[in-house]
């Protein structure tokens, strides 16, 4: 467990540092913005530097933004997750403001992907271990705990907000590059994570009791359970369908892992879903 944890703890730094090293070294000297909170926090930034006689720098601004957002996950979404979170925009905040902001290439279409790619590799890296990067990722999860509506459509307008604002306040062609960067780096998060929204995963089990208490201790997401049986072996076992999100794919992982690890489970992408999409 405190191996696990460990683990978990280097590989949400290593995240961090890959995204100030992809703000400071790409994005930023080229005027290309990253998606989410981190984007936002680039332009507010830019504009009080430009506008005003107050600056504050694209890590503090982050920083505050994320406040109130993790205090809400700590009530909404669970405390590891938001710890983790919080945890990872303090260690970018941190890498923010000790990596100097240096233009590695003049190019601003090369500024643009390998900022992208590099900022990708760190989110997804710390997607994939059950944390995120703050901001919208922990706003996602609390709104599909509310409803059912796909969380990409929130992603998708502050993303066109920041573009359009791009555009509007420094010329169309670094907005264009901007889509280029959102691009390229939900390409390689879909690729490390995965890129769909919902899942479902089905788990063949002999100990479905104890699973599911432990799944149900942990997700707040309702089970369906079908009686199965081995082919070869004929022997008694329990199919568990269960639909979670994205976010949680890492911590039903885990206590698979810990409960019955010669349990099957097949995941598999889900389109659409009818009904409650919680346990009440």
């Amino acid at each position: 467990m405190v191996i696990e944890e460990g683990k978990k703890l280097v590989i949400v730094l290593f995240g961090a540092f890959l995204n100030a090293l992809a703000l400071n070294l790409f994005l930023i000297p080229a005027n290309v913005y990253a998606s989410g909170f981190t984007g936002v926090s680039q332009l507010l930034s830019n504009v009080l530097r430009e506008f005003t006689p107050v600056y504050i720098s694209t890590g503090i601004i982050l920083f505050i933004l994320n406040i109130p957002v993790a205090i809400l996950g700590w009530k909404k979404v669970g405390k590891s997750f938001t710890l983790y979170s919080f945890l990872s925009v303090a260690a970018t905040t941190f890498f923010l403001e000790m990596i100097p902001i240096h233009a590695v290439s003049n190019d601003i279409l090369l500024n643009a992907v390998f900022g992208g790619v590099i900022a990708a590799i760190g989110i997804g890296l710390t997607l994939k271990w059950g944390a995120s990067t703050g901001g919208l990722d922990i706003i996602a999860m609390v709104l599909s705990r509310m409803n059912d509506k796909p969380v990409g459509t929130y992603f998708f307008t502050l993303n066109a907000i920041i573009i359009l604002t791009a555009g509007l306040l420094y010329g169309w062609e670094k907005a264009l590059y901007t889509l280029v960067a959102l691009y390229v780096s939900t390409r390689i998060i879909d690729a490390i994570h995965t890129r769909y929204e919902k899942l479902t995963a089905m788990i063949i089990t002999k100990k479905g009791e104890e699973l599911k208490k432990a799944i149900q201790a942990k997700l707040v997401r309702g089970i369906t359970t079908v009686p199965a049986k081995g082919a070869f072996t004929n022997e008694e076992k329990e199919m568990m369908i269960i639909v979670i999100t994205r976010y949680e794919l890492y911590d039903l992982e885990k206590i698979i892992k810990e409960v019955d690890p010669h349990a099957f489970t097949n995941i598999v992408q889900t389109t659409g879903i009818f009904g409650f999409f919680r346990k009440d």
